[in-house]
């Protein structure tokens, strides 16, 4: 193969996936330099205006939000330019088929987060591992700090599994299924994809060699809601009530991060083989066992939502604009025979 092909798709009339992929990256990278400028310059004054007029709480919770908020919209926009300009596609293609059962995936996906951070938190107290130290943590300016852990959360939720499953995730498995095969593909690019997840949390604060192997387990988990359905519904709402649930509800630290308000506040009395340490739960036996509890609930929600088990086609077999047009038009053409 010369270097056009190592670098050109002629069937596709795109560049190959690692390309896309690479030039993902530069348009990401350009977005950031001047997302960081316009910051820079406009967001030290809205800030201590806010201080100033409504005290640091809500100065610190704006701040928060508004980096999360530009952080996501940068990664999100770079998907969307190289989806549609280098991937020849739309959105949708990247798992945001947003219809009811979209909906019907992101509620369960939101009710599974919540149900295992509650199941790690009952267990480590039945066990002695945890001990409740108090609730509703600070007192003063807890609600609009909470508040702005429910939108930072959902940013995060929405843009890092839009980057990380439904982008890069896809493009692996579509660059690799030529050479292994729909299955092997799959199990490729989730493993890439979770490598990926946990190598963007090893500078996180109190991170190890431990924590971010969990955090590629995690990444795992995740991936299990898009490959199965071909939405990131699941793993968006999971995502999303994992860390609201485990930061925010509970306390803990979210992959070695303070967050600053919780419901309850907790102290960690067992070890943290078990606990997770400082890193938070997802380091320790009870995150580990909380994501295999959801992997196996994703999968039986997906048999019993959809009657089946398998690799979603789309995850694999990309469905081009161009394509879509040439059809609308053969569409448009036909005419029923007589005999029709």
């Amino acid at each position: 193969m010369n270097l056009r092909g190592v670098l050109w798709n002629d069937a596709e009339r795109r560049p190959r996936a690692l390309l896309r992929v690479v030039l993902l990256v530069v348009v990401a990278a350009l977005l950031a330099i001047g997302t960081s400028v316009g910051a820079t310059v406009g967001f030290g004054a809205l800030r201590s205006w806010l201080s100033t007029a409504f005290g640091a709480a809500v100065a610190d919770t704006v701040g928060a939000v508004v980096g999360v908020t530009l952080t996501g919209g940068t990664v999100t926009l770079a998907v969307l330019i190289a989806g549609r300009y280098v991937d020849r596609r739309r959105v949708r293609d990247f798992g945001l088929r947003i219809d009811r059962d979209w909906w019907l995936d992101c509620g369960f996906g939101l009710a599974l987060g919540a149900a295992l951070l509650t199941l790690v938190f009952l267990v480590g107290l039945a066990f002695g591992w945890l001990r409740v130290t108090g609730t509703v943590q600070p007192r003063t300016g807890f609600g609009v700090r909470f508040a702005g852990l429910v939108a930072i959360f959902v940013v995060v939720g929405v843009y890092e599994e839009l980057l990380l499953r439904g982008y890069l995730l896809t493009n692996a498995a579509e660059g690799l299924a030529g050479s292994l095969g729909d299955r092997g593909a799959v199990v490729g690019a989730t493993a890439l994809s979770s490598l990926v997840f946990g190598l963007a949390h090893a500078n996180n604060p109190n991170a190890t060699a431990v924590s971010s192997l969990a955090i590629v387990l995690a990444g795992g988990m995740l991936a299990a809601g898009y490959v199965l359905t071909g939405d990131l519904a699941v793993p968006i709402g999971l995502h999303t009530t994992w860390n609201l649930f485990q930061g925010g509800v509970y306390g803990f630290p979210v992959s070695g991060l303070g967050v600053g308000a919780s419901v309850v506040a907790v102290e960690e009395t067992g070890p943290d083989v078990v606990t997770g340490g400082a890193f938070g739960p997802e380091a320790g036996l009870l995150g580990l066992c909380a994501m295999a509890v959801g992997t196996a609930a994703i999968a039986a929600w997906t048999r019993w939502r959809t009657g089946e088990l398998r690799i979603d086609p789309a995850v694999t077999t990309p469905e081009l604009r161009a394509e879509r047009t040439e059809r609308a038009v053969d569409a448009d053409r036909w005419e029923p025979s007589p005999d029709e």
